[in-house]
């Protein structure tokens, strides 16, 4: 037998890797997956280099490693049965069925047959989650709590620690004036990292260079983000050390000269399998027990990774293809071009915008209450959103980004979402320092400078009252909507459709 280890499953400590130490593994790297979308070159150099070391790490350690690099991975594995025929590879199980099915397929056509084997890079199974979903269907808060208790992380004696589920009332400050949190960590690309960062701007910069994505992603700054697991570790420990204290009140909080602020920025590296939840969490947790991180930072950062990111792979393995292409607003408009360009006056959606194009990243508010936000309220079709999340961030799989953009950012499925999160200039001015320098004015609805955000928000109510009025959760905002009279209407009307024109043409 030979283990297949496919690119984003770099585990060795656990799984096929350590479970058959005796077999050799096989990676392939394949330049077609590099193609199906325009990816921003760190994403493509973060999982290339991480395989690359992950390659040379196990023969490091005396195993034997065939690292095929083709075209497509259909000829990878023609080349390994070749040399190997009728072998049964092993693999962790992807997360959607026609995933599998497509991996079973592959294998079946190159000669061989493929054993699939747990996922190690989750906690909760998916015999638990179809367990527990059986009787909740997909409430994320009844989720976590299911979760903690059982894991036992933050729990004491089943109740949880000093009595409170979440602290959600004290993680929605914005920061001081003065505030200085603590620089990210540095990871100097070494030679292997440089290699595949040149190949990658070679071989890969004319599929994003020309419409409709708008020059791709020109100019992106240096590439800085782990690609081993003794990185992975350091990230880890500087983000427990420096940041996880700061993390809680302010990680719902957007500064322009911060883009980190005190986030973990560990999601690359638990995507890729170089760090595993568990031991993420448990660092965390420690810190708290030993008093150096308050428990609404760690309970905060607990939810993010054993809450929401678990519940986003069962969600997606459970309503995949269907999820994909979901759309209950029937939303039509094309992405806007300054998603691709970030040429756009309006002060957050450009700054956001500009860190995607050169770090491939932004922190989660940001992604939700900016660039879903405004997907939502402007009327982006979901799938094209989810394109360009999907191509933009290094972080990025189908697992996560459709349903945390199609469902918790456009409201696309109602799976999940039990409203959807639009919001105005408020939301944005409350926790950001965006609206202070920006040419738009953000009291203002309607008329020449009013914030874009203003008009498409009551827009987005107007036409969609036929499916959100009878939620609950909506009730005060219509209540607010049939405050306004039809001159007020007619205002909102003509202002929404000048922005959209504005967005269409690049004027925006």
């Amino acid at each position: 037998m030979t283990v297949w280890v496919r690119g984003d499953h770099l585990v060795a400590e656990r799984g096929p890797v350590a479970d058959r130490p005796d077999d050799r593994v096989l990676l392939v790297e394949a330049a077609s997956f590099a193609r199906k979308l325009p990816y921003h070159p760190h994403k493509l150099t973060l999982v290339f280099s991480a395989m690359r070391h992950f390659r040379d790490e196990l023969r490091d350690r005396g195993r034997e490693v065939e690292y095929r690099r083709a075209d497509t991975f259909a000829e990878g594995l023609d080349a390994h049965f070749e040399e190997y025929p009728d072998e049964t590879l092993v693999t962790t199980r992807p997360q959607a069925e026609g995933a599998w099915e497509r991996i079973e397929t592959l294998v079946e056509d190159a000669g061989g047959t493929v054993e699939f084997v747990p996922d190690e890079r989750f906690l909760c199974s998916p015999a638990q989650f179809d367990e527990w979903a059986s009787d909740e269907r997909y409430r994320h808060e009844d989720f976590y709590r299911f979760v903690r208790r059982e894991t036992g992380y933050l729990m004491d004696d089943g109740e949880p620690v000093e009595g409170e589920w979440n602290y959600d009332d004290q993680n929605r400050e914005t920061p001081p004036d003065d505030w200085d949190p603590a620089d990210p960590p540095t990871f100097d690309p070494d030679e292997t990292t440089e290699a595949v960062a040149e190949w990658v701007a070679e071989a890969f910069d004319g599929d994003y260079a020309d419409p409709p994505y708008g020059g791709g992603w020109a100019a992106p700054e240096s590439f800085n983000w782990p690609v081993t697991r003794r990185q992975a570790v350091q990230a880890l420990d500087h983000f427990v050390t420096h940041r996880l204290a700061e993390f809680g009140p302010y990680q719902d909080a957007m500064l322009r000269e911060e883009w980190a602020m005190s986030h973990s920025l560990l999601s690359t590296s638990l995507n890729l399998g170089l760090l595993l939840p568990g031991e993420v969490v448990e660092r965390a947790i420690a810190a708290y027990e030993e008093g150096d991180a308050p428990l609404n930072s760690v309970e905060g950062f607990v939810r993010q990774v054993v809450g929401w990111r678990e519940f986003l792979r069962h969600v997606y393995r459970c309503e995949t293809p269907e999820l994909t292409e979901a759309n209950q607003l029937g939303a039509d408009e094309a992405l806007p071009e300054f998603y691709w360009t970030g040429e756009t006056d309006m002060a957050c959606l450009s700054d956001v915008v500009d860190g995607v194009r050169k770090r491939g990243y932004s922190h989660h508010i940001e992604r939700l209450m900016i660039l879903s936000n405004f997907g939502l309220i402007y009327g982006v079709e979901p799938a094209q959103l989810n394109r360009w999340f999907h191509a933009g961030y290094v972080d990025a799989f189908h697992w996560v980004t459709t349903p945390n953009v199609v469902e918790m950012g456009l409201y696309g499925a109602g799976v999940f979402a039990t409203k959807p999160y639009a919001s105005s200039a408020n939301y944005v001015d409350k926790m950001s320092d965006y609206c202070s320098g920006c040419p738009y004015y953000k009291t203002k609805t309607t008329g020449e400078g009013a914030c874009p955000f203003n008009a498409l928000y009551w827009d987005f109510l107007d036409r969609n009252e036929d499916e959100l009025r009878s939620n609950h959760r909506m009730g005060l905002m219509y209540s607010h909507v049939d405050g306004k009279d039809d001159e007020e209407w007619a205002e909102i009307r003509e202002r929404a459709a000048e922005i959209r024109s504005m967005a269409a043409t690049g004027a925006l």
